[in-house]
């Protein structure tokens, strides 16, 4: 079991990789792209399913609001026309007795001014849904559209919601929720009444009559099952009782998911049997009722999900056909590569006469090039290698013959250098021991790094040779600090500076040159000054400029000295070393002798000058 993980775990071809990142590549935004489509999609389908139940709860509304604006119509009709009022005002003031008065004139006026009312009634009803209109005057007497013998007016004065008409003022009305059928021809097929009343008040605000204006629940419920969906409706008074639904059972009874509707994170889904249904309501004007609707989720978004799911299948087929055809392609672009891979394997068993051949004009045919050369170039270096190793070992050989050990040289200078002094020339053996120390160190090539403490031992036997050259003795002072003679510097920094001092500066006479050295918060400080002849300002100038000038260069300008290095190469090989950290002053007065300060900052630059 191990094994065969092991065995998976393992390093895999190019071309393996290459597939396997663009799938990963190819499948995870595709993954991600579906999860967050799927994800949308239910926010979507259900904004657009709450949106469709809006829309239809809207149109239902506007019927239904149409129904009780003919209502009030009715109503703000009787109240308002100025010559019914007349005639309400003037039979409402008139008693039962004065009113069968025997007067025929008043008899027939009477008579007329009834009929007109009734009429005016019935004209006002044609218009829209049939309502059911009732005048109720203060005295007893009423109008309404439909017989007495159907229904008798005065019976609504012992209905418990009459008595609130005595705090009605104005176009203020009561609406008055479902009630059984009072007219006798209706209640067969519509079981429930909806009615709204009003007061009729004189300029004193006395009441002298009542309207009230009924419709049949059926109305209603014909608008619920005229709506194209298949979602349930009814109407809610202010306290959740059912008014109107297609049901008649319903009516009376109190609204069943109120609590569920009353949380605060509400999102118009509601649970009913373990089914979620979408809720949708509407505020019906006039009243505190609410029109509400109540449809199932699933059959909300039936539509709007089979559109969704078609997209995905859609998505899921162009994703599976683009898979095959990259994985094609990529085994196509990378075929060459594989073939440069067997190629380069064949190589590396020993090979070398193998070429991959590969005539494409792309990167992979250009690699495929430079491979192939680099195998040619190869078998040319082996060859040429070959050759010069030959040559090499005969060079070798006739190099043997011909050497000399540097030791012997100096063996030879320390042999005549102690007799010279059995004779008592302690001078000229003074000169060669420091002549011997000076070849020593030049011919060392191991030692790239010195201590400064050894520099200082080269200079002073430098300084001691050109005493020997000169008539004129140059007084070499070293003031140099324990710290600064354990700092490690380039060999042979001071001595071209010290050789200008003495050619240039003192021009090879008497003079004083002076070297001090010390470690300054971290920072290695070297001096040295002379009691030469110094530079004018130009010369001054002119060696500032040239301190950056190649070795090459100072080869070919600086031949004088004991050696061809001169202050250019020092500050070269110093920069070179130190970097940034290192820089060099050079200071002259004409007549007073120069002054070059070398210092390795290791905490910012500074001047010492």
């Amino acid at each position: 079991m191990w094994n065969r993980i092991q065995q998976r775990l393992a390093p895999r071809s190019f071309r393996f990789k290459v597939i396997l990142i663009s799938v990963i590549c190819l499948v995870l935004p595709a993954v991600i792209t579906l999860f967050i489509n799927s994800y949308l999609t239910k926010d979507a389908m259900k904004e657009q399913a709450i949106s469709n139940a809006n829309r239809e709860l809207r149109l239902a509304n506007e019927y239904v609001t149409k129904l009780f604006e003919d209502m009030l119509y009715v109503a703000n009709f009787v109240q308002l026309d100025s010559e019914i009022n007349t005639i309400l005002k003037k039979n409402a003031k008139m008693g039962t007795e004065k009113a069968e008065s025997t007067v025929p004139g008043e008899q027939y006026q009477k008579y007329l001014d009834d009929r007109k009312v009734t009429k005016t009634i019935e004209n006002i009803t044609l218009v829209g849904e049939k309502s059911y209109v009732t005048i109720l005057l203060k005295n007893g007497k009423s109008y309404s559209n439909y017989p007495v013998s159907d229904y008798d007016p005065k019976k609504l004065i012992k209905e418990p919601w009459f008595k609130q008409l005595d705090h009605v003022y104005g176009y203020e009305a009561i609406w008055i929720g479902s009630q059984p059928t009072v007219f006798k021809f209706e209640q067969s097929s519509s079981p429930y009444q909806i009615s709204v009343a009003r007061t009729l008040r004189d300029s004193n605000f006395k009441i002298y009559g009542y309207v009230i204006v009924s419709i049949m629940e059926s109305k209603i419920k014909q608008a619920f099952e005229n709506m194209p969906g298949s979602e349930e409706m009814m109407i809610l008074d202010s306290s959740k009782k059912v008014l109107s639904h297609q049901d008649n059972e319903m009516i009376g009874q109190m609204f069943p998911y109120s609590e569920q509707v009353n949380k605060k994170n509400f999102s118009n889904i509601i649970e009913i049997s373990n089914e979620n249904y979408l809720y949708a309501e509407h505020q019906i004007p006039y009243t505190k009722w609410k029109l509400i609707s109540i449809n199932p989720y699933k059959q909300a978004i039936l539509k709007i999900n089979s559109i969704f799911n078609k997209i995905f299948f859609a998505q899921l087929i162009s994703f599976v056909i683009f898979f095959f055809l990259l994985t094609y392609l990529l085994q196509t672009i990378t075929k060459p590569l594989v073939h440069l891979g067997n190629v380069a394997t064949t190589v590396q068993g020993g090979n070398l006469n193998v070429r991959s051949n590969l005539k494409s004009k792309d990167e992979i045919g250009r690699l495929s090039n430079s491979f192939d050369q680099m195998l040619d170039r190869i078998n040319d270096m082996i060859k040429e290698i070959t050759e010069t190793q030959v040559r090499k070992r005969k060079a070798e050989f006739a190099m043997l013959q011909a050497q000399i050990n540097p030791h012997f040289l100096f063996n030879v200078l320390n042999s005549i250098r102690m007799k010279v002094m059995r004779k008592g020339d302690y001078e000229s053996a003074e000169m060669i021991s420091s002549l011997s120390k000076l070849l020593r160190m030049t011919i060392d090539k191991d030692k790239g790094m010195i201590s400064f403490k050894e520099e200082v031992e080269i200079v002073i036997d430098f300084v001691k040779i050109m005493n020997m050259r000169q008539k004129e003795k140059v007084t070499l002072e070293i003031n140099v600090s324990p710290a600064a003679y354990l700092e490690e510097i380039p060999r042979f920094i001071l001595q071209p500076i010290i050789e200008n001092s003495i050619i240039h500066g003192l021009n090879q006479s008497a003079g004083t040159i002076s070297l001090e050295a010390f470690v300054n918060h971290n920072d290695f400080v070297i001096m040295i000054e002379d009691s030469g002849r110094g530079m004018d300002e130009e010369r001054l100038n002119h060696v500032r400029k040239n301190l950056s000038i190649k070795t090459e260069t100072i080869n070919t300008l600086n031949k004088k000295g004991f050696s061809s290095i001169g202050i250019s190469n020092v500050y070269e090989r110093m920069k070179m070393t130190f970097g940034d950290a290192f820089n060099m002053q050079v200071s002259s007065i004409e007549g007073k002798g120069t002054k070059v300060i070398m210092f390795v900052s290791r905490g910012g630059n500074r001047s010492y000058v």
